[in-house]
């Protein structure tokens, strides 16, 4: 066919070449869809070779896990205390009392969760621990 007669050629200055409303013919087309779209279909091959874990779930994150999301080291809890023998945690907060850094004094700590390291180094202290109830 001659370049003449094409439809690039003949189509000069008019924005939409023959196809209609503006828009029409241009975008996704020329990608198979937009975003996911044909990852079950016509991408699958694709999607085989460079993503073969897109779908289904992360065998290591099970569904009934939930990670306390505010926690202390017994460490901190000098800080924490001031000049006070006592600390309810639970009421500052925090969800849980891990076992990082040294205990200087006996503390009575309230909380929901702790870890056997932290009660170990409470305990050697003088102190105790509550579970909050």
């Amino acid at each position: 066919m001659p370049t003449r007669l094409r439809k690039g050629r003949r189509y000069r200055g008019m924005r939409t070449h023959g196809y209609g409303q503006i828009g029409q013919h241009r975008h996704s087309g020329k990608q198979g869809g937009h975003g996911n779209a044909g990852l079950h279909k016509h991408k699958w091959s694709w999607l085989v070779i460079n993503d073969p874990d897109h779908f289904g779930r992360d065998p290591f994150r099970p569904p009934g896990h939930v990670k306390p999301s505010r926690w202390v080291n017994v460490g901190q809890l000098d800080g924490l205390a001031g000049d006070a023998k006592s600390l309810d945690l639970a009421s500052m907060g925090v969800e849980k009392l891990l076992g990082s850094g040294e205990v200087a004094r006996a503390y009575e700590v309230k909380v929901a969760s702790f870890t056997k390291k932290a009660q170990a180094k409470i305990e050697a202290a003088g102190g105790k621990i509550l579970t909050q109830e």
